[in-house]
């Protein structure tokens, strides 16, 4: 028959042992992950040479005369604004749809690359050259285009107005 158990022997184990043991398992992560730690000694070096890193630093020390700086010019009359409008402006990007704001700043750019184009040639055209032009159909598409624009504009004008009465 077996004998009892009386006495648990435990092996802890002492400092340098913990100090050895943990430094093995840094070394076996740090050539574990090589070319990520190669990447950021890489990052760092450069962030030091800009002198990010020493920027970060000197905020960090004074970080209590930093944020009341920032919120002295967070309480400024005009800082409200900028805050509500740049909320609004979001707000505003996300409710567009991405590919109607490609389509029509593909617009944009096609349209200023042509009159910049007329401006160069210092071209003035006559009347009958302008209303002749009125008459394509990539001008006809582009009233039509500004004139729903404008409507829509409005309507939402009248809008905000029977809103606010």
């Amino acid at each position: 028959m077996a004998k009892a158990v009386r006495q648990i022997s435990r092996s802890l184990p002492n400092e340098q042992e913990e100090q050895s043991q943990a430094a093995a398992a840094i070394m076996k992560e740090l050539a574990d992950n090589q070319e990520a730690i190669i990447s950021m000694i890489a990052i760092v070096k450069n962030l030091h040479e800009m002198g990010v890193l020493n920027m970060i630093k000197g905020l960090l020390e004074q970080r209590t005369d930093v944020g009341a700086i920032a919120i002295q010019q967070m309480n400024q009359p005009g800082m409200h604004n900028v805050i509500k409008n740049g909320m609004n402006a979001v707000k505003f990007l996300g409710a567009i749809n991405p590919e109607q704001l490609a389509n029509t700043l593909d617009g944009v750019n096609y349209g200023l690359q042509r009159a910049s184009k007329s401006l160069e040639n210092n071209e003035e055209p006559s009347m009958w050259q302008l209303g002749k032009s009125m008459r394509t159909p990539e001008a006809r598409a582009s009233l039509a285009v500004m004139t729903e624009f404008l409507q829509g504009m409005g309507q939402s004008f009248h809008q905000d107005k029977k809103e606010s009465q």
